[in-house]
């Protein structure tokens, strides 16, 4: 019985990466001897078992044979007879199919060290096009080593094609491809990811969407600046649809977002950004009116955590932002402190009294207006 890092964890050491996720495989054991070790079950009839102690997960070596459409259409066998490379050949790329034992060694039948030196995304088999979702997975990780000097390598862009031209994409499930695109907009370079499916005619079936933000270098450009993936995401959505009318525009985001389970919080800074882009730019042009619809639209007396993630876009895309960050949310601390009792006791009640904080917020904006605030 051995045990031997793999995958991700010894391709980023190598790299010099931060590791945060460790996976091991278990050669020559059996699932009872696991269980008697005090690793428990993932799954029924899945061979993987988490560590006691450390949490981490350890898989049986297994080899898999395709059995149904999709990433999950796959039979596998895990037996003590199961070598080391039999269970790496299973992976995707040859840089994901190295193992580390306890003292450092690493094992590499596929020249994945080599390919790690060449930076070269390669695949190990032709089984590489029976997964659809390792066309997601290749196109992640251009967008993270894409910065470093990596491309990929012209054969496996083929077989990415010829998985594209089939019906295999049509069996992802939204989630599991959400899942790939919101790690890809958090790399060094998610641009890449887009670029890399549109490449592999894996864009069109995916995100036919998105195919004009792609096709635009400012956005290819813009949506690698910032740092937070919601941001990025606003920015593509924001050229994908920008010769649509606002309330198209808007009833598109949301179709975008259902259709793809994207999470609210990128959904709902999608809109909010896409709404009020302009207004943010030109702050310094708005009059009272404008200044005070535009912080309740955006409901920022009541929540403005998301004020920093639309000036990260601004800085993006404006020309110039230095005063809406400063004047906004200074307007906003002031029209907070609005004290609706003392109007009250003024003798301001109902409509009159909603009247009458909206004209002391309006007063508040034209002061500001004005540099009295």
């Amino acid at each position: 019985m051995q045990t031997y890092l793999v995958g991700g964890a010894v391709r980023d050491s190598l790299l010099g990466y931060p590791v945060y996720d460790r996976d091991w495989v278990v050669v020559g054991a059996t699932p009872e001897q696991m269980l008697q070790q005090g690793f428990r079950p993932v799954g029924k009839d899945f061979p993987v078992f988490i560590h006691p102690d450390s949490g981490e997960e350890y898989a049986l070596a297994r080899t898999e044979r395709k059995s149904g459409k999709g990433y999950a259409g796959f039979c596998y066998f895990a037996s003590p007879d199961v070598t080391l490379e039999e269970d790496l050949i299973r992976r995707d790329l040859t840089i994901n199919a190295m193992a580390m034992d306890d003292e450092g060694n690493i094992t590499d039948p596929y020249n994945g060290l080599r390919d790690l030196q060449q930076k070269v995304l390669r695949h190990i088999s032709p089984a590489f096009s029976e997964d659809p979702l390792r066309v997601l997975r290749v196109a992640r990780f251009q967008a993270r080593y894409a910065n470093l000097g990596f491309t990929i390598a012209p054969q496996t862009v083929r077989l990415m094609q010829q998985l594209a031209q089939g019906d295999e994409l049509e069996h992802l499930t939204a989630e599991r491809v959400w899942q790939e695109f919101q790690r890809a907009l958090g790399e060094d370079s998610p641009e890449q990811f887009l670029v890399t499916l549109m490449q592999a005619n894996a864009l069109v079936k995916l995100f036919p969407e998105l195919i004009p933000a792609v096709n635009d270098p400012h956005t290819l450009t813009a949506i690698s600046q910032p740092a937070d993936p919601r941001v990025r995401f606003a920015i593509l959505l924001r050229s994908a649809f920008a010769k649509s009318p606002s309330e198209q525009r808007n009833q598109n985001i949301r179709t975008f977002c259902d259709e793809h389970r994207t999470p609210n919080a990128y959904r709902d800074l999608a809109l909010q950004f896409c709404s009020h882009l302009d207004q943010l730019c030109n702050y310094p042009q708005l009059d009272a009116i404008q200044r005070l619809e535009l912080i309740r639209n955006l409901d920022l007396l009541r929540r403005d955590e998301h004020l920093k993630l639309l000036f990260q876009g601004c800085s993006v895309i404006c020309n110039e932002t230095q005063s809406v960050e400063q004047q906004l949310p200074q307007l906003i601390e002031s029209l907070r402190q609005i004290n609706p009792k003392a109007l009250m006791d003024q003798g301001f009640k109902g409509k009159a009294l909603g009247e009458a904080i909206y004209r002391t917020q309006l007063a508040i904006c034209q002061q500001q207006i004005d540099g009295v605030l």
